[in-house]
């Protein structure tokens, strides 16, 4: 494995280095989550440091691994915030070049998550909202957030249009599955569920709608996993045949700039997700403090 590692590694510097495509860099290293996951990205720091051409380094990195968890978080985190960097500014210089706006389909979860999500984006993709939340409760709550996000888009200076699309409310679809897991912790296998449940109904969309691409606000959110959206994103992308746009958007001051948007436009800014769960764990926040 490790030889197989140091080939592929030499070819995608190659590639790499000559200014070709980053993002074949990033797929082919996806292709590998075959064999190991992505996401972990346990190997995948020795592969990105041997493909520079350092030779001393990538055994300290498996050291590393092996022994110190801290130092291993530090590193794979910043492997994966350059692979994303790397993804998103290649796909929007060749948009650039090309002169050809791709379409979008934006799971949105509220009008503060959007904000700065379509700020970015909407120079470069033609975004259509799909307002898909069954985990939302009440219905009230539904109904309220789906006004906010609708009156930013009317009131947010945007420099190509961004339609809504808001899904029926069935909050049946979130219970379901829940059911048995509702003393978890958040963060846990139900939100790693409800994330899916949502991405997997945009993927579907997406596809019937012939879009470029799909993506999710969620990543802006500091208490939402984006690994685990990218992971999400890549296995319903090759499901659907619809490319998947990665993405953290909560870095690059990403959610600062989105708590700033809301105070300009006063959106409603709540404190939970949504779900019946979250809002206990707020609830249990506040009381705390």
């Amino acid at each position: 494995m490790f030889n197989t590692f140091l080939i592929l590694s030499r070819t995608i510097s190659n590639i790499f280095l000559s200014n070709k495509s980053s993002e074949l860099f990033f797929i082919i290293i996806v292709s590998l989550s075959k064999d190991i996951s992505i996401f972990s990205f346990s190997n995948i720091l020795s592969f990105f440091l041997i493909s520079f051409g350092i030779t001393i380094l990538p055994k300290l990195s498996i050291f590393l691994f092996i022994y110190n968890s801290d130092i291993k978080s530090l590193f794979l985190n910043l492997v994966y915030l350059l692979f994303i960097y790397i993804y998103l500014k290649d796909l929007i210089s060749k948009i650039k070049k090309s002169g050809q706006r791709k379409s979008l389909l934006l799971h949105a979860c509220c009008a503060p998550c959007s904000s700065y999500v379509l700020e970015y984006l909407s120079s470069f993709f033609d975004i259509t909202l799909y307002f898909y939340n069954p985990n939302i409760s009440p219905a009230e709550e539904f109904k309220f957030r789906e006004d906010e996000l609708r009156r930013l888009i009317g009131e947010m200076p945007l420099p190509s249009e961004v339609k809504l699309f808001t899904a029926y409310y069935d909050p049946s679809e979130f219970e379901e599955i829940s059911r048995g897991r509702e003393e978890l912790d958040e963060g846990g296998a139900r939100c790693y569920d409800c994330y899916k449940l949502r991405l997997r109904s945009t993927a579907d969309i997406a596809k019937r709608g012939g879009f470029d691409y799909f993506c999710t606000t969620l990543s802006i959110s500091p208490y939402k996993n984006a690994e685990w959206l990218n992971s999400i994103g890549k296995e319903l992308s090759e499901e659907y045949g619809v490319a998947y746009l990665y993405s953290d958007f909560k870095k690059k001051n990403g959610y600062k700039r989105s708590c700033e948007l809301s105070e300009i436009y006063s959106l409603y800014r709540q404190d939970y997700c949504g779900c019946e769960f979250s809002k206990k764990a707020a609830e249990r926040r506040r009381y705390q403090k």
